[in-house]
């Protein structure tokens, strides 16, 4: 796996003052991929995300992007080797339509001469989100729909889409089915498989195992700033990952779940 991988980290660590935050953690996610990052709060999750999404630098370790060393020195540099990022409160403008989002801060303009911008190509634009939303299959109003009006599957979908705007080869999603309905979620995991049936690396982090099991290709556990164990969805079960992220046996994880059944 970690031969052909898309992304590889090695041995990263990172450390906040007195507190270390990731000890020679590996990583790896291939095209075609989805990997789930998981384990409770504080496990590290999200101080590994933000050194693949340029945020953070590493204190130690190496990154490998498509087999060769790169320096995720900003998130210019992640975005500019194809790596984009969905937060998790996705960052739209209300007060703008899908378009408006798409496009924010990469509009296309004619008439331009020399430094004068030139005005909008609203027709060029629209056509564009209508093509990128069709390959996505997400469905929505209409592209010029105000985002303030979308359920929250379809607002997580247009953010989706919009880190596709660049052409990525990799997408991270930070809990994407959170505080979302049963059918809201059920759009955004079409969604992610159709991030990967178009080849690209997916990472998705989520405190939902159901959603990770019915996703993701592998697991990966983190607990304590190191990556703890991986699993292959379909030879493993939640028992298996909850007792990962935990630290308790097997036995215990049990009990507890049937404690909470009834």
């Amino acid at each position: 796996m970690s031969e052909n991988a898309l992304l590889a980290l090695r041995g990263v660590s990172k450390r906040f003052g007195a507190v270390q935050a990731l000890t020679a953690v590996d990583f790896e996610v291939s095209a075609g991929e989805v990997v789930a990052l998981v384990g409770d709060n504080g496990a590290g999750k999200s101080t590994l995300i933000k050194i693949i999404s340029g945020i953070l630098p590493i204190d130690e370790g190496q990154i490998l992007f498509q087999g060769r060393p790169v320096s995720l020195n900003g998130p210019k540099a992640a975005s500019a080797l194809g790596i984009a990022t969905v937060y998790q409160d996705l960052a739209l403008c209300d007060n703008l339509d899908v378009v408006g989002n798409l496009f924010l801060g990469r509009e296309v303009r004619v008439g331009g001469v020399g430094k004068v911008a030139g005005w909008l190509d609203e027709t060029a634009m629209e056509q564009q989100a209508s093509e990128l939303l069709q390959r996505l299959s997400v469905s929505i109003p209409s592209v010029r729909t105000q985002v303030a009006s979308l359920s929250g599957g379809q607002r997580q979908s247009i953010a989706v889409a919009r880190a596709m705007m660049g052409a990525p080869k990799m997408v991270l999603l930070d809990e994407p089915t959170a505080a979302l309905g049963v059918a809201q979620t059920r759009q955004v995991l079409e969604l992610i498989r159709r991030l990967r049936e178009q080849g690209l690396g997916v990472v998705v982090i989520s405190h939902n195992l159901m959603d990770v099991f019915s996703v993701a290709d592998r697991i990966i556990v983190m607990r304590l700033g190191k990556r703890v164990a991986t699993f292959d969805v379909k030879t493993t079960n939640q028992v298996e990952v909850v007792s990962a992220i935990t630290g308790a046996h097997k036995a215990e994880v049990v009990d507890t779940l049937k404690t909470e059944q009834t």
